[in-house]
């Protein structure tokens, strides 16, 4: 496994893209202490405090999964990470609950402490590349006024956490489940493990669905991701993730 760490970059996920993929290697990660232009999902922005969180890219190469089952893949990263920091949170006892919120959130009970977003290349059917983000807040105690519902592993445990040992442990439960992923077999696993951690699941909520709010139950996902809901007056809906907001 190659790590190469930098004091600086934009975007580690940009970085990735600039690599050569003909002669990186899989599972090179690009890892940067200050991050002043990270990437969120739909093109948000990813805030992180220099030098107190993980802020970091994987690049694999899944050519194994067809295009139509990129979110295997997207499933086994958001595992992998909610593993980690639930490890993280068992060894002080804490009695806090660690949710993968559709579609690559992590969230410890209601407040998000991760964020994922995995890039594909593909070649023909099948996946040639991903380069696979991955922000977690781990020291940080202060954020914008403008996320809504941050957290932090030493918010919730009152203790500063070393990072690399940290990235050591996700990096290996993802190479794990990526593994498990490989092997095929293990894919049915992975996704019943996830949906085991799925945020919501079962429960009553309010939702914004293309622009109107609705009242719904999540019931699972389909094999491309999209989110199964059912309506409060029994409509059966399957979104995209530019068509449902969570409130």
């Amino acid at each position: 496994m190659d790590i190469r760490f930098f004091d600086k970059l934009e975007s580690t996920n940009n970085y990735g893209k600039l690599l050569d993929p003909n002669t990186v290697g899989e599972f090179t990660v690009i890892c940067a202490r200050q991050q002043t232009a990270g990437i969120g999902q739909q093109g948000n922005i990813w805030v992180s405090e220099p030098y107190k969180n993980l802020t970091f890219s994987v690049i694999l190469k899944p050519t194994f999964l067809a295009a139509d089952e990129q979110y295997n893949l997207t499933m086994a990263i958001a595992l992998a990470v909610a593993d980690t920091v639930e490890h993280q949170l068992s060894t002080l006892r804490s009695p806090f609950s660690v949710h993968i919120k559709w579609p690559n959130d992590i969230y410890v009970d209601d407040s998000k402490i991760c964020g994922t977003l995995v890039t594909n290349q593909l070649c023909g059917s099948h996946i040639s590349q991903s380069i696979c983000g991955i922000g977690l807040n781990v020291n940080q105690t202060v954020f914008p006024d403008w996320l809504p519902n941050p957290t932090s592993l030493k918010q919730l445990i009152s203790t500063d956490s070393d990072l690399e040992p940290l990235l050591q442990n996700i990096l290996e439960n993802l190479r794990d489940c990526y593994q498990q992923l490989k092997d095929h077999e293990g894919t049915d696993d992975i996704k019943a493990r996830y949906m085991s951690r799925f945020y919501r699941l079962g429960i009553e909520a309010e939702y914004i669905y293309n622009d109107s709010p609705i009242r719904a139950t999540i019931t699972g996902i389909d094999r491309y991701g999209h989110l199964q809901l059912t309506t409060a007056n029994g409509l059966q809906l399957s979104c995209g993730m530019k068509e449902i907001k969570f409130i």
